[in-house]
Parts: C-alpha cells; sequence; structure tokens
C-alpha cells in the first residue's frame, strides 16, 4: 500500500505556523491531483492546499487547529482506485389506487362568539395612567382586566418593570461565537502595535476630483476599448503619491531601532477588502508605471485577493500604503499605518460640495483625503508638503501627472 503524508508546505519566509480555516473534502473522499482540499490561514494570508497525489485522502487535523509547517495533516492512499459513479436511482413503483373510504362528518360544532376588541382595550384610567408613567412601563405591556380590557389601577399597582437585560416579547436574542482567524489576529494586533509603538498624527487637506472627471468621461471607453481595463481613481492617485514621495523622500522611510531607512523606489500597497479581510498587495516599483500599467497591475492583484490567490510574497515589502473608504461611504477617517511603513494615505468619497473657485461659488466634486503618519521621522512640514503635492497633482493632473499631453500619458 503506498501512503502520501501530506505536510504543510512553508507559505513564505518567517511563518512557522498555519491554521487549518476549512477542510474542503469530507474524511475518506478521493480526490483528484491538485484538487484544492483545504484551506489554510497564516498571518498574512489565506491559501489553498492543493493534493499532491490523487486517492482516498485521510484527515489528520481539525478545522480550527494551528499546525507547524512540515507537520503531516492528511494522508492519501495513492492504490485506491477511484469509486464508480453512482446508479441512477431505480424508478419509484407506482403504488395501487386504494379503495376510496367514505369518512364520517363529525357532527357541528357550536361557534365561539369572538371576542370583539374596542377602543378601551389597553387603555390605563387616569390613575392607572399615572402609576405606569412614574414605573415607566408601556401600557402596552400591561394586560387589562378591567371591562374592554381597560387597563385599572390595580393592574397598574401590580404591573413590575422588565428585569435589566429581560427579553422583550418576540424579540430575537440570538447570539453566534465566532474564532476569529489567524490572519484576523494578527492584523489585531499590529493595529494595536501601531497605536502602541508609533508617534501617529495624521493631517488632513481635500481636493477637486473635477479634471480627472473630465479625462475619464472623454477617453474611458477608448482607453477600455484599446488596453482591455477601466480607467479608475486609483491610477491618479498612485501616480500623485509617487511623484510626491520624490518632492519629500522622509516619507518613503522606515525605522529600524536607531536607524532610518530612506527608499529609492516606491512599493506602493493598495488595501483590497477580500473575503477574508482587508489585505494589501503590493504594486512594485509603481513610480515607473504607466497609469495604464497601474491599474492592470491593481486589477490583477485585486482578482487575486477575491480568489484567494494572492500569495504572502505579493504582500510583502510596500514602503507606502493607499486605502480608499470612500468604497464603502466614508466621508473622513484617520487611517492607521502599515508598519514598518510611517505613512499611509487615506481616500474617501466624492460628493457634490459648493467651492469658492476665482470669487464665484461652484459646485465641484470634492474628495477629503487623510494622511496619517509616524511623527517619529516625519515632521509637520514635510507631511503637510506631501498631501498638497498630492493634491495639487489631483487638482491638475494634466499638468503635473501627465507632462500636457493627455493621450500620450493614457497610451492612446
Amino acid at each position: 500500500m503506498s501512503i502520501l503524508e501530506m505536510k504543510v508546505p512553508s507559505p513564505g519566509e518567517s511563518i512557522t505556523e498555519v491554521e487549518i480555516a476549512t477542510w474542503l473534502v469530507q474524511d475518506g473522499d478521493y480526490v483528484e491531483k491538485d484538487q484544492p482540499i483545504a484551506e489554510v490561514d497564516s498571518d498574512k494570508a489565506t491559501l489553498e492546499l492543493p493534493a499532491e497525489q490523487s486517492g482516498i485522502i485521510t484527515l489528520k487535523a481539525e478545522e480550527g487547529e494551528v499546525v507547524q509547517v512540515g507537520q503531516v495533516v492528511c494522508l492519501i492512499d495513492m492504490d485506491a482506485a477511484k469509486p464508480a459513479g453512482s446508479a441512477a436511482p431505480a424508478e419509484t413503483p407506482k403504488e395501487e389506487p386504494k379503495a376510496e373510504v367514505k369518512k364520517e362528518e363529525p357532527a357541528p360544532v357550536k361557534a365561539e362568539t369572538p371576542k370583539v376588541e374596542t377602543y378601551a382595550a389597553q387603555t390605563p384610567s387616569p390613575a392607572a395612567k399615572k402609576i405606569l408613567d412614574e414605573k415607566g412601563i408601556a401600557p402596552s405591556q400591561v394586560t387589562g382586566t378591567g371591562r374592554d380590557g381597560r387597563i385599572t389601577k390595580d393592574d397598574a399597582v401590580t404591573a413590575s418593570v422588565p428585569a435589566m437585560g429581560s427579553a422583550p416579547a418576540g424579540g430575537n436574542r440570538a447570539q453566534t461565537t465566532t474564532k476569529l482567524s489567524v490572519l484576523r489576529r494578527k492584523i489585531a494586533a499590529r493595529l494595536v502595535s501601531v497605536k502602541n509603538e508609533t508617534a501617529m498624527l495624521t493631517t488632513f487637506n481635500e481636493v477637486d476630483m473635477s479634471e480627472i472627471f473630465r479625462i475619464r468621461k472623454q477617453y474611458k471607453e477608448e482607453f477600455a476599448a484599446k488596453h482591455g481595463i477601466g480607467l479608475g481613481f486609483m491610477s491618479f492617485f498612485t501616480k500623485a503619491v509617487t511623484r510626491a514621495l520624490k518632492l519629500y523622500p522622509d516619507v518613503n522611510a522606515s525605522i529600524d531601532g536607531d536607524f532610518k531607512i530612506n527608499y529609492d523606489f516606491a512599493d506602493i500597497s493598495i488595501a483590497v477588502s477580500g473575503p477574508k479581510g482587508l489585505m494589501v498587495p503590493v504594486l512594485r516599483n509603481a513610480e515607473n508605471m504607466t497609469l495604464r500599467g497601474v491599474e492592470a497591475n491593481i486589477k490583477d492583484l485585486a482578482t487575486k485577493v477575491r480568489d484567494g490567490k494572492i500569495t504572502v510574497d505579493e504582500m510583502t515589502g510596500g514602503t507606502f500604503t493607499i486605502t480608499n473608504g470612500g468604497t464603502f461611504g466614508s466621508m473622513m477617517s484617520t487611517p492607521i499605518i502599515n508598519p514598518p511603513q510611517s505613512a499611509i494615505l487615506g481616500m474617501h468619497n466624492i460628493i457634490q460640495r459648493p467651492v469658492a473657485v476665482d470669487g464665484q461659488v461652484v459646485i465641484r466634486p470634492m474628495m477629503y483625503v487623510a494622511m496619517s503618519y509616524d511623527h517619529r521621522i516625519i515632521d509637520g512640514k514635510e507631511s503637510v508638503g506631501f498631501l498638497v503635492a498630492v493634491k495639487e497633482a489631483i487638482d491638475n493632473p494634466v499638468e503635473f501627472l501627465m507632462d500636457g499631453d493627455e493621450r500620450k500619458a493614457l497610451e492612446l
């Protein structure tokens, strides 16, 4: 008998354990080679575990169990034959019609006179109302024993206040307890450490999206037809960030003990909401990408996140993060730094608001932007200057991001 011991592979450097999130097969099932048999959570991503060979599988770990990298989690009997397909169910024989049995009619029952509710039902008398008001009890919570269902003084005196935490009549009090995934627990720990270990501050500004709206409206169909991707907002913000990072290099830095590390490249982490939580895949050397290149790479990474195909390497090593809470309707927030990075840009929803332009009040599509930064290595001057640089690029993308040539910048 040939038995294969399937061990947990290493999802990435520095990861020593994972959690069995979900078994996708049952104990004793026949599995095909490369068939996904489980989803495993590490502290950085959720990954699928494929079968290494075909055969009958025996599970050796429970869902929710934390296992070490290299530990045996299942056995595959490679000599087991693939079970034949189940035969079609036999046709159920038709039952012979039974002889009709005449049922005796039950004796008629005299119907009860229905109880008629009147306008007086659940109405308290003046004395009863005063007592109920003092107790803080609604008349609807008391059953009246007086004529036509009226609430008497005695009913009010004997009525009791519902106990604290008691279930309201007809209310649903169910609750569910589920264990947080390894990924969610790791994210929670990192967020708390950021708040405790960094001198985090946030600065705010607003951007006028009018020009980007115009460019997208004018070129989106031609852009999509030529490149096979949409022209979104994120490419403009990514290029605005890479430009601002060149102007303010201390924003593109991190702390390592007593040392500051400055990066000559811009690896931009893009926050993407996936089925397992928020992921931050990285655009490598985004400073060298065109608008089309940014859109194509973001689409590819976002698809991998939503399909659970993203790898640890694709989410490691960013130097700056962009997050867009506006997709969920957020108007203003203070984003939390993604360590070991030192700054993050938060985008928000776009609202048509009145603004003053050349002494006139006009309606423009406006967005609030927020930049959280680690004050240990980024001063107020750099943080404010960085955000102003982002603002001027978004307000006037043709001049600052497209070198005055829209079609060339869009590769049309």
